[in-house]
């Protein structure tokens, strides 16, 4: 199906959401992930500049994005399973279970930040809120993401415990060591912090969801001029992003812990916004970005493979640029390396229908199931 043949607003949130949330996951990629959450990281002017505008701009507005996107999945995946008379319970866990395969795969392998664990835990949570209205879905999402903050805001402000020889360990094993030491620490800090983040994101993660699927049984999905979307713009962007800035420059250059507390509660508000903004930009494409948008569409791929060539590129088993260059070069890099993932998937998507990762994701979700979909 032609990226012009069916609703825009999905297309145009994978894509937009894919940049924002390697801007974030570089700054744990190419330097240290062991400090606090409001330790001072930033080692020059420019550094604290590009850490302000990443925080202020996308730290946890494009995890959102992306787990509304979780919610619209799973939604859309109902529709098809419904159309085609398939069993969705099935699908559903199978796809799950995928999930969790390819996550931890790529919390051990390459970027202990992984997303997917998450989303499969909480994700099967979410599995028993499908027959939910859509006043249901939507209250209970705004609750959850309001509880998120009750409870993840004080343990992402715990003070940092890191030994010297942890710190140690870090650098030996992504300046000096192969692919398998940087694959033991990585592994050892997937295992220590994916219970805590399984609760400070967690949570938010599961909210988001059900305001995804809510938009999906609304129709809201399917109509970028629905006027919530126009109430998201004038009521939450200007606003959410705003206070959001403040509150990343006083993280860098006022009080940390209320610089952060500002950040991550005006979070939600700012993501609000961006989808109704996401959504008065998804016009009919032209070309160029009509390719761009088809290829958006294998985010998995693309998610997996930013960790997969930036780990690479920062790891001394490949480039060994580990702390080396300075977070505005980081963040440069990394953007690169997602147009050139994307300019690669639009390429493949002219022999395949699907991306590498997708495919086998979708293998995984219909092992089992008589009709497999067309």
């Amino acid at each position: 199906m032609n990226v012009t043949d069916r609703a825009l607003l999905p297309d145009y949130l994978r894509l937009i959401a894919l940049f924002g949330i390697v801007i974030v996951n570089v700054q744990f990629i190419a330097f240290s992930v062991l400090h606090g959450f409001t330790d001072p990281v930033a080692e020059t002017f420019g550094d604290a500049l590009t850490l302000w505008m990443v925080n202020g701009v996308a730290l946890l507005k494009t995890y959102g994005l992306f787990s509304f996107m979780f919610g619209v999945g799973l939604g859309l995946l109902m529709r098809s399973a419904e159309r085609r008379g398939l069993p969705f319970g099935r699908i559903y866990r199978n796809r799950m279970a995928g999930l969790l395969l390819l996550g931890v795969a790529h919390g051990c392998l390459f970027f202990p930040g992984d997303i997917l664990v998450i989303y499969a835990v909480t994700g099967s949570i979410l599995y028993f809120f499908r027959n939910w209205t859509v006043g249901r879905l939507a209250k209970v999402g705004v609750v959850l993401l309001v509880l998120q903050l009750i409870i993840g805001l004080p343990l992402l402000l715990l003070p940092s415990e890191t030994s010297a020889e942890v710190f140690g360990f870090e650098a030996a094993a992504l300046t000096q060591g192969s692919f398998l030491d940087a694959a033991l620490f990585r592994s050892i800090g997937f295992a220590f912090t994916l219970p805590l983040f399984l609760v400070i994101q967690g949570i938010s993660a599961l909210g988001w969801f059900c305001l995804g699927l809510a938009s999906v049984k609304s129709g809201m999905i399917d109509n970028a001029d629905h006027p919530l979307w126009a109430r998201a713009r004038r009521w939450c962007l200007l606003p959410g992003l705003a206070l959001s800035l403040i509150g990343a420059g006083l993280w860098q250059w006022g009080p940390a812990t209320l610089g952060v507390s500002l950040t991550v509660v005006v979070a939600p508000i700012a993501t609000i916004g961006y989808l109704g903004l996401i959504a008065a930009i998804a016009n009919p494409p032209g070309p160029i970005m009509s390719k761009a948008l088809a290829a958006g569409g294998s985010s998995l791929s693309i998610y997996l493979g930013q960790s997969i060539v930036l780990s690479t590129i920062f790891s001394s088993y490949g480039l060994g640029l580990w702390n080396e260059v300075d977070r505005a070069t980081a963040t440069l890099i990394a953007v690169l390396v997602t147009g050139m993932l994307i300019l690669a998937l639009s390429f493949w998507r002219n022999w395949f229908r699907l991306g590498p990762f997708e495919w086998l994701l979708r293998r995984i979700t219909y092992a089992g199931v008589a009709a497999r979909p067309g």
